[in-house]
């Protein structure tokens, strides 16, 4: 970036982002934090004043909470700039100047769904099969919203080098963690298995249901999603304890 366009979007920062739309002025708003956190049907007044100061911290984050509400609405056509910033109430400038352009900020998106996902699917102190089960298929994760999120990001991975950097590093953390949890049933249990070798068939397997219900969310509930891969999972491991 030019030090031209650092400057123009400094006096930005300065200025013009530190309010949000005078349209917006009076109408609700999502939550960011809420959003951000996979709560996002959260939803308050709008009572902050026009002019108020925001950090680059608080900025960028209004900016990927913008970009995953775009997603959930409209899949990778809504992801614009212009939607973007109607969205967040920042203007073009800062696009560039916290992502350095549109791909950036859809890296960054992707790294905050996938962890907002293992925050649900699997948060740190759960280390156990069927509670990552539940956790996949949970009403949270089960929702319109993050699926259609979902949907947009893996059909542009396979053709965004830059997403596709974020996507690896996020999958091999969710596969490590899948790993563990089937080395924990299996020592607990005394099976003789690879639990590298299973991880990723357990990784397919919440996919590929994940799919069906964007497909057809009435015929899979998460009840029945949830209770066929445990199905599966108890061929090759025995009963998932409880």
């Amino acid at each position: 970036m030019s030090s031209a366009m650092i400057g123009a979007a400094g006096v930005d920062c300065e200025m013009a982002e530190e309010s949000y739309r005078d349209d917006r002025k009076n109408k609700k708003r999502w939550v960011g934090g809420n959003r951000a956190q996979g709560k996002g049907n959260l939803e308050v007044p709008m009572t902050e004043p026009r002019f108020r100061r925001y950090t680059a911290e608080a900025r960028s984050a209004m900016l990927i909470d913008a970009g995953l509400a775009c997603l959930a609405r409209g899949g990778l056509q809504a992801f614009t700039i212009d939607n973007i910033c109607r969205e967040s109430g920042v203007s073009r400038g800062l696009v560039s100047f916290h992502f350095g352009s549109k791909d950036g900020l859809l890296s960054e998106v992707y790294v905050a769904a996938y962890r907002n996902f293992l925050a649900i699917l699997m948060p740190d102190h759960v280390t156990d099969l069927r509670a990552l089960i539940n956790g996949a298929f949970s009403e949270e994760l089960y929702r319109h919203d993050p699926l259609n999120i979902w949907l947009a990001l893996w059909g542009e991975v396979a053709v965004n080098p830059t997403l596709r950097q974020a996507h690896r590093a996020q999958y091999t953390a969710l596969l490590s963690r899948i790993e563990n949890a089937i080395a924990r049933h299996a020592a607990e249990h005394g099976l003789k298995i690879d639990p590298a070798s299973l991880a990723l068939p357990v990784m397919a397997l919440i996919d590929g249901l994940w799919l069906e219900a964007q497909i057809d969310p009435e015929l899979f509930s998460p009840a029945r999603a949830r209770a066929a891969a445990l199905a599966l999972l108890s061929h090759a491991l025995g009963p998932i304890d409880p």
